[in-house]
């Protein structure tokens, strides 16, 4: 999830051969044949700037030095209660304690440092529990592409492009639902979220979550329905509680009736700062370049989902970039608090 190439043109890295011409007014428009994800944004990488003040630096200092202590430790290898089996942290998990993720939580928490240093230990150890990471010894089933494939086998999520801020864009097309409701739905978005991290680019710790409710063709006979209330819930906890401020913009498209009544139901159990971040019914083009934007949302590319060649190239891709990051990591000693921007940096040779 190379990392990639500073302002790469989008026409050269997507797949598929040839262009389509459609009218559009009196001019032809060429369509961009695309099968697979982007490796990297239209617009150029920007070092990010933390604007902190002496007292917020102090904090964030104190939340480094307790986890500078921490890591010494061994951790219990899952959140399940009384769990007795301990694990010193793993090489992954100190990746993970960088720079942003700590000012992440911290945000989250309005700055406060016992609240941040809580929160953040609860996710270690989700994970461990989970399976987003697995500690050696234990029964924990890891989430990998071999056990969530069959969930995405018509295409319901996707990453394509990137949005106007080079937010990696993490599509749920729910009309295009082929699997009843599980545990192992929740699994599989949990494995995109983990994926579009990973296509970050260098300067961006947010993603761009489009949610189309448009139903799916007739002919594919999928199941056009929206996710059981229970399942909803789960996956919101999840979102707000373990991925804090990874959301940069939330967009909604196709509502319909169905839509309005489940966003009222789901309302509650949005907090509110998640909610200002979520746009309804607004043009796709608006916040993503149309050089990276399908042609149903008057976009330039003409994507086909076909499983055969997007899941394997999207899985390859998205390995790659974390092999950059874990390699820069190691190169830079392994400790963490490091910034993402340096670990998701292309390594020079």
């Amino acid at each position: 999830m190379s990392l990639l190439q500073l302002s790469t043109a989008a026409t050269s890295i997507v797949s598929g051969g040839g262009d389509t011409k459609v009218k559009k007014g009196q001019q032809d428009t060429k369509l961009i044949k695309c099968h697979k994800p982007f490796e990297s944004p239209i617009n150029p990488i920007v070092e990010p700037k933390y604007d902190l003040s002496e007292e917020q630096l102090a904090i964030y200092n104190e939340v480094l030095e307790h986890f500078e202590e921490y890591i010494t430790t061994d951790i219990p290898v899952s959140d399940r209660k009384n769990e007795t089996q301990t694990h010193p942290i793993l090489e992954e998990e100190l990746a993970w304690l960088t720079k942003e993720c700590f000012l992440r939580y911290l945000r989250a928490t309005k700055w406060k440092k016992e609240h941040a240093i809580i929160r953040i230990k609860d996710s270690i150890l989700w994970r461990r529990t989970f399976g987003v990471v697995v500690v050696p010894g234990t029964d924990t089933k890891p989430i990998t592409a071999e056990s969530v494939e069959v969930e995405n086998e018509t295409g319901k999520n996707l990453i394509v492009g990137y949005d106007n801020d080079n937010r990696p864009c993490l599509y749920l097309r729910n009309g295009y639902q082929n699997t009843s409701p599980s545990i192992r739905q929740v699994q599989h978005l949990v494995f995109m979220l983990e994926r579009v991290i990973q296509f970050m680019p260098p300067g961006q710790d947010t993603l761009a979550l489009l949610i189309d409710l448009k139903a799916a063709p007739e002919h594919l006979k999928l199941l056009a329905k929206l996710p059981s209330l229970s399942i909803s819930k789960q996956v919101l906890h999840i979102l707000q509680h373990h991925y804090p401020e990874r959301l940069g913009k939330g967009l909604f498209t196709n509502l319909g009736t169905f839509g309005h009544v489940f966003l009222k139901m789901a309302g509650p159990f949005i907090d509110p700062y998640t909610r200002l971040k979520t746009i309804y019914d607004q043009p796709f083009e608006e916040y993503v370049p149309k050089e990276q934007l399908d042609k149903e949302f008057n976009g330039l590319l003409d994507f086909e989902y076909d499983h055969d060649i997007y899941w394997p190239e999207m899985n390859k891709m998205a390995e790659r970039k974390h092999q950059i990051y874990m390699d820069n990591f190691k190169r830079l000693g392994g400790k963490i608090g490091h910034s993402e921007f340096i670990l998701r940096s292309p390594i020079s040779t």
